[in-house]
């Protein structure tokens, strides 16, 4: 049976860069966990921002993130309270100067994260999954997606077996690595149980226009 590898990572220096942007040879694996805490942080703060990604990048004495969110205004707060909130609480968690930089998504029906968590969220609140995932597929197609495919496995409709059950429409060329192709987990807990929800996007692909990182190497 073929083995299957991860859309994003196997794409990484081609064509998708890295969501950690640092280098440290001697304290790499206490950086990663803080890594892997500040993104859980802002995540658990933020909730309702809908946030698809969180760049990061150091500099020996500063944390720098570059938050990818489709409702910048709720990061942001009124007049700026907000941001300046959490760069101060993340400086007393971090010990370091914290810069956030907001970056707006245009089309959160074209991200897989957000796609994902929107179904779980629908799941959640009882929704039919079959009508949650085929509507989260004509929105994506609408906007412009080459494919969309989505996969939710676990007690669907609180039956008493668990299955998986999924949708396409389109395109998802895995295999080819200049497609430029977003994939995403996330989890509904239902009263039944948990229910996995997976996302493969397609937007095209990426031709000339090879990452920096990939650049470089050349």
């Amino acid at each position: 049976m073929g083995q299957k590898t991860h859309p994003v990572g196997i794409r990484l220096g081609i064509v998708r860069e890295w969501d950690a942007n640092w280098y440290d040879e001697r304290n790499f694996a206490s950086k990663l966990e803080e890594d892997l805490m500040i993104r859980n942080y802002v995540r658990n703060r933020l909730k309702k921002a809908g946030i698809a990604r969180i760049v990061i990048e150091r500099t020996p004495k500063r944390v720098v993130l570059a938050i990818h969110t489709a409702r910048p205004g709720v990061v942001i707060g009124k007049s700026g309270k907000e941001i300046a909130q959490l760069e101060e609480e993340l400086k007393k968690v971090t010990n370091k100067e914290v810069k956030i930089l907001i970056t707006e998504i245009k089309r959160p029906e074209l991200d897989a994260y957000l796609v994902a968590e929107n179904i779980a969220s629908q799941l959640e609140g009882r929704v039919s999954f079959r009508r949650a995932m085929k509507s989260a597929i004509t929105s994506a197609m609408r906007m412009g997606a080459d494919g969309v495919r989505i996969m939710c496995a676990g007690r669907l409709g609180g039956a008493e077996m668990s299955r998986t059950e999924q949708y396409k429409e389109g395109r998802i060329p895995l295999h080819t690595l200049r497609s430029n192709i977003e994939f995403a987990r996330a989890t509904a807990k239902t009263i039944y149980g948990s229910i996995g929800v997976k996302v493969w996007i397609c937007k095209g692909e990426v031709i000339g226009k090879r990452s920096a990182a990939a650049a470089a190497r050349m």
